[in-house]
């Protein structure tokens, strides 16, 4: 990890001017530089560079950030890359805060594994560059495909040749196992190796920093399957990339929009035609990896996908995993060119002008989803329009709440099955509550007895007359006081949350903007009694429960606690559950899962959430580093925190002084984060 002082000394010795001017022509504009921004297209400069406050923005997109910011934008470099970099223009070494043995060892054997497989791809994409030249067939198949031989090589096309052992020119060991962990060759059940791709037009697929993780293969005869990717390795997951993504992120920026289209073939035959900010899924259906990959470089996308039954399925299934992240600063639209084109097929028939006007009224999501949802039932029948309820209903639950796209998606689908949208409103948190009861119950039903019985049996180990000794110390300190064991929460005497706690619901804390110093030793709401005969809790996230089971395993973590963490813990929306589990750990002193279980109020809805994961602890196995595995959730928490508070910031237009500092203080620390 880089010093956070070093970072601050390194910002008031870089000028953000220059580093901007490099890439940006700026003008004189009153105490600030004026330009075009290069993250968005623009006709009229609405992106200002401050040599006062030392920091970029942009009216237009909202890009803003730091010296070091702008050039992990600009170039695709990672934290400490851009620092690196910036540190040697100035004449700046970079220290690197002291790590265990242990952690150096791992980033040292995980570096080493990176560039062992990335060295070997490498060489494999030199042999089917090589093996192009003397391919008169695929040359052919590409001429036809109407590339030429710039596009051709940007993309650095290449040819597998026909032999079944060709890399063994290339690999003086041919039997190295990091040719079949690099996705390079096939190894059978009898021993014998072969190359993976062969006969076909090879597609170098690299990641968003510029590096090759793996191949796409098109064979130009007969043959199955038409595509063959690399397989997931190491370094690279099918899931997770997108293929042309690097090669068009300066197009993408121009644009001001990505487009995705369903193969290698689409993206290049686009970019021969002066459509160059295209990207493809690697053989797989969108997942939510790939959106939030793209949306870190565009506020808008279009998927483009054939006419036909397979490509409206496929957009379906892209629509599905967009839900969760939509947000109402974003634009996601969705092409459907005829039956009989894909993107390339369709931009060689009628031209690039008559794409881009296509790709700009293409339908937007909420019209897209309720278009289909409508398409599939009758909606002159109740029943037809009862049976759109029961599908739509996942959907709309998955919306983010807090978003004006969910009221308006609500509201018209509600005037489409004749609903008011208090009705269907009131419908969807019946259902959100019917769904978190049944939830409760399945957990209740399968966890409770095994709960009860290994903290009714710490207890017994704990309480035995004449047993002090005997005691686990494993678990509990020499200081433990059985009294714990009885701890009840004096709920009356604390009517609400200790200042700076958010409200599971989503309501700010009482200090917007400011960090609780830590937590106050009183009693969350969620260690209150709850209602006889209302088996109601909380949601809790997936996060909250990975940090909840931590917590549960290893109550030991709380001593660990610093400012930073309580500050992210106390703001982090959702976390009541995780902050209650705090409070108890605190004021009780248990240092056992059996101990906490004991320890809190029977009928609260903590107890409930602790009964439900209790399982889960008392078998998993011990893991190596419990701090780190906290740390790093902690570390995907206060990003979401501060990208949260960021927006509304930039929703209110950053009216005064202290909103843009506040901006700034949230921009240096997003970008610590990126580097730690």
């Amino acid at each position: 990890m880089i010093p956070e002082s070093f970072v601050q000394e390194l910002l008031a010795r870089v000028d953000v001017a220059d580093v901007v001017g490099r890439y940006v022509q700026l003008k004189k504009g009153g105490a600030n530089l004026l330009g075009l921004c290069p993250f968005h297209n623009e006709k009229s400069p609405s992106f200002t560079v401050s040599p006062t406050k030392q920091f970029y923005h942009c009216f237009g997109c909202g890009a803003h950030g730091s010296a070091i910011t702008f050039l992990m934008e600009q170039t695709g470099a990672s934290f400490p890359e851009a620092v690196r970099s910036l540190a040697a223009g100035v004449g700046m070494t970079v220290p690197e805060a002291p790590r265990s043995p242990q952690a150096r060892e791992a980033s040292r054997r995980r570096k080493e594994e990176v560039s062992r497989h990335q060295l070997a791809l490498e060489s494999a994409q030199r042999f089917y560059l090589q093996s192009l030249k003397g391919a008169p067939a695929a040359i052919q198949y590409l001429k036809g495909r109407g590339l030429s031989g710039e596009v051709a090589a940007r993309f650095g096309l290449g040819w597998s040749g026909h032999d079944r052992r060709g890399l063994a020119t290339v690999f003086n060991n041919y039997e190295d196992p990091l040719l079949v962990e690099a996705g390079l060759v096939v190894e059978t059940e009898d021993g014998r190796r072969y190359d993976r791709f062969r006969e076909r037009v090879m597609f170098p697929i690299r990641n968003a920093r510029g590096h090759l993780i793996g191949f796409g293969g098109r064979v130009i005869g007969k043959g199955e399957p038409k595509y063959l990717n690399s397989p997931e390795t190491p370094i690279f997951s099918k899931g997770q990339e997108l293929y042309g993504l690097w090669e068009g992120r300066d197009a993408i920026r121009r644009e001001g929009h990505v487009l995705v289209v369903e193969g290698y073939m689409d993206v290049v035959g686009l970019a021969q035609q002066g459509i160059e900010n295209a990207v493809a899924t690697l053989g797989t259906a969108t997942t939510e990896q790939h959106i939030q990959k793209l949306l870190r470089v565009a506020d808008k996308i279009v998927f483009s996908f054939d006419g036909d039954g397979a490509g409206r399925r496929a957009a379906w299934r892209a629509l599905q995993a967009c839900l969760p992240l939509l947000r109402d600063d974003i634009s996601l639209r969705f092409l459907f060119l005829p039956s009989n084109h894909d993107p390339d097929s369709f931009v060689r028939e009628f031209g690039s002008q008559v794409f881009r006007e296509t790709v700009v009224t293409a339908p937007a999501l909420s019209r897209f989803m309720l278009d289909e949802l409508a398409q599939r039932h009758n909606l002159n029948e109740a029943e037809g329009r009862a049976a759109c309820v029961h599908e739509a209903r996942p959907l709309l639950m998955q919306l983010p709440r807090e978003t004006t796209l969910r009221l308006q998606i609500e509201r018209e689908f509600a005037r489409q099955v004749k609903l008011t949208p208090e009705e269907l409103a009131a419908h969807l948190e019946a259902a959100e509550q019917t769904a978190r009861e049944a939830e409760q119950l399945r957990h209740e039903a399968q966890l409770s007895r095994s709960a009860v019985q290994g903290a009714h049996t710490a207890g017994s180990r704990r309480s035995g007359a004449g047993r002090e000794s005997e005691r686990d110390n494993r678990s509990l300190p020499e200081s433990y006081s059985d009294d714990t064991h009885h701890f009840e929460p004096a709920v009356d005497s604390y009517p609400s949350e200790p200042p700076g706690f958010m409200d599971d619901m989503g309501a700010g804390s009482d200090t917007p903007g400011s960090y609780a110093p830590g937590f106050s030793p009183s009693v969350p709401r969620a260690s209150r009694r709850v209602k006889t005969g209302a088996a109601r809790t909380r949601a809790v996230t997936p996060m909250a429960k990975r940090l909840l089971r931590l917590l549960l395993a290893h109550p030991e973590l709380v001593d660990a606690l610093g400012d930073q963490q309580l500050e992210t813990l106390a703001r982090g929306p959702h976390l009541i559950m995780v902050r209650a589990l705090i409070e108890l750990i605190v004021s009780s002193g248990a240092r056992h899962a059996g101990a906490l279980l004991q320890a809190a109020e029977p009928e609260s809805e903590l107890a409930l959430v602790l009964r439900s994961i209790s399982t889960d602890i008392l078998t998993q196995t011990d893991l190596p580093e419990p701090m780190a595995e906290w740390n790093d959730a902690m570390h995907k928490v206060e990003v979401d925190v501060i990208r949260a508070e960021q927006s509304e910031l930039i929703a209110a237009g950053l009216p005064d002084t202290a909103s843009r500092e506040r901006y700034q203080l949230l921009t240096r620390r997003l970008t610590k984060l990126a580097g730690s």
